[in-house]
């Protein structure tokens, strides 16, 4: 998918912000929603989605509405790190299909790395169990409120 391109309402992050598909919700504000990647590349890897913005990428979000939006993203960065204690944290957010993008609305992902271990691919793998990113979701919330 191009870089620029309309907006696709029916895309998956869409459907999770109307109800239509569920997700295993970290924070939730009129800002942003964050939940648990169900392809995660580590332990916690966390997404932070703006709500009422219909922004594909970076490029398209409103200035106006980034400032607000950021805040969201580094309180749940410093959730993740307060919860579960990593030795480091990826931020990172891709801008079109070639950059790696996967799903078309704005999203940051919050990565937890460990020196020990490895990151599995990005949008790959196995899909994580319910139960068990629940579990970790329970780990972060108090932290992100």
């Amino acid at each position: 998918m191009t870089l620029h391109a309309d907006y696709d309402p029916d895309n998956i992050f869409a459907k999770i912000l109307r109800g239509d598909m569920p997700s295993v919700k970290v924070f939730e504000d009129d800002i942003a929603l964050a939940f648990m990647d169900v392809f995660p590349q580590s332990d916690g890897h966390t997404l932070v989605i703006p709500k009422q913005v219909q922004a594909r990428n970076f490029l398209d979000m409103p200035s106006e509405a980034l400032g607000a939006y950021m805040d969201r993203v580094q309180n749940v960065a410093r959730a993740v790190e307060k919860a579960l204690q990593p030795d480091g944290l990826v931020v990172t957010q891709f801008n079109g299909a070639p950059a790696g993008q996967t799903v078309f609305h704005l999203h940051f992902h919050i990565i937890p790395r460990w020196e020990s271990r490895s990151l599995a691919g990005h949008a790959s793998g196995q899909m994580a169990e319910i139960g068990y990113l629940e579990e970790i979701a329970n780990k972060i919330r108090p932290f992100a409120e």
